[in-house]
């Protein structure tokens, strides 16, 4: 089986709530997402989609996955996209860097491996472990009160894991905590992401004040040693993600006892592929995962679910359906929420059909 055209299309991604807020007063309305189709000489096509979370997140954008699909697309026709090792050592040879670029790419492939064989990705991934996973629901970073508010309304939905957008002023971000701790129910877990946002000082002096509230603090800094320092003066579960994006830093993390959870994105370590190697890896070293990606419709939510359902139970600290907080439909059999909870297609591949209609014409196309 040889791949004969890659093809990517440009699709926006508008959010129910209008808006999503996060640290350093970033926030986006309507993510920009790139659909990327990888066709064979054999009648299997794949589908895989890569949406960066802005410029102004991760060393990604979404302009950039289109330039460079352009530039790797070609090395590729005449590739077996079933060789999924031996595809990712030719797109890294090709393409130094720009894992995100990969990521398209390299899911669409395990989706024609799913087909080709019959099996469920998830199977192909390792197993999988229940009937579903358990959901997280982000609350974008508003006043303390409304944040508070929106957890009456996810818990509806069956939530049950609270990711809180902080990372702003220090002041506001112990009253946010506070607020929305004092909505939590038993068995609510609540997690206070700050994306970077907050200096060292500033961090350490946030948690102290909220010593007494059950409650995960996610990446408070810029770099791994200000995350450690913080890790090594705070009492809180500790959880590490933007540093976190090859198997090097994370064997060094865990070195330095730096984190208690980990959140691993597919796109920001270059595919299905290589997550795995690293989702493989926390494992052995006992470590729980968050398994997501940056954001994301239909197609990536599947990918999601995916490696998150063939994740071993009680590693998998938590998971997201992307593809509930906007307001277009990309795919047919794509996961859907049910009760805070989501489950991996038992179909073959991802198990998911592009809307053609939806994705219009293809923005890039590769056949030389």
């Amino acid at each position: 089986m040889k791949i004969t055209r890659i093809l990517a299309y440009r699709v926006e991604l508008p959010l129910h709530e209008t808006t999503y807020k996060w640290s350093g007063g970033k926030s986006v309305t309507v993510f920009d997402s790139t659909v990327v189709r990888v066709e064979t000489d054999a009648g299997f096509v794949g589908h895989g989609e890569v949406c960066p979370l802005g410029p102004f997140y991760l060393p990604a954008y979404a302009e950039g996955v289109r330039a460079g699909l352009r530039e790797l697309g070609p090395h590729l026709i005449g590739e077996d996209p079933r060789q999924l090792a031996k595809l990712n050592r030719r797109m890294d040879a090709a393409l130094k860097g720009h894992p995100y670029v990969k990521s398209g790419i390299d899911i669409a492939c395990w989706d024609i491996l799913g087909q080709a064989t019959g099996m469920p990705v998830c199977e192909l991934l390792g197993g999988r472990y229940g009937d579903d996973v358990h959901l997280y629901r982000a609350i974008s970073q508003e006043t303390p009160d409304a944040m508070a508010a929106k957890v009456a309304g996810y818990r509806a939905e069956g939530y049950h894991r609270f990711q809180l957008k902080v990372g702003g002023d220090p002041d506001v971000d112990i009253e946010r905590i506070r607020a929305v701790a004092a909505k939590l129910q038993p068995g609510d877990r609540l997690v206070a992401d700050a994306n970077t946002g907050w200096v060292q000082h500033e961090a350490i002096r946030v948690a102290k004040a909220v010593r007494d509230i059950d409650v995960y603090i996610e990446q408070p800094c810029l770099t791994y040693e200000e995350c450690l320092a913080v890790r090594r003066r705070i009492p809180h579960p500790f959880v590490l993600d933007e540093n976190i994006d090859d198997l090097g830093i994370l064997l060094r993390a865990k070195a330095d006892l730096a984190m208690d959870v980990v959140n691993l994105k597919i796109s920001k370590l270059g595919g299905l592929t290589k997550i795995r190697q690293a989702r493989d890896l926390c494992v052995s070293m006992g470590i729980a995962m968050t398994l997501e990606d940056s954001w994301g419709g239909d197609i990536a939510t599947a990918a999601i679910a995916h490696l998150a359902q063939s994740t071993p139970t009680e590693f998998l600290f938590t998971t997201t359906d992307f593809n509930s907080y906007v307001t277009v439909d990309i795919a047919d059999g794509a996961p859907r929420r049910v009760n805070g909870r989501m489950a991996a297609s038992k179909d073959p591949g991802l198990g998911i059909r592009p809307k053609m209609d939806v994705l219009g014409d293809p923005v890039v196309v590769v056949d030389r």
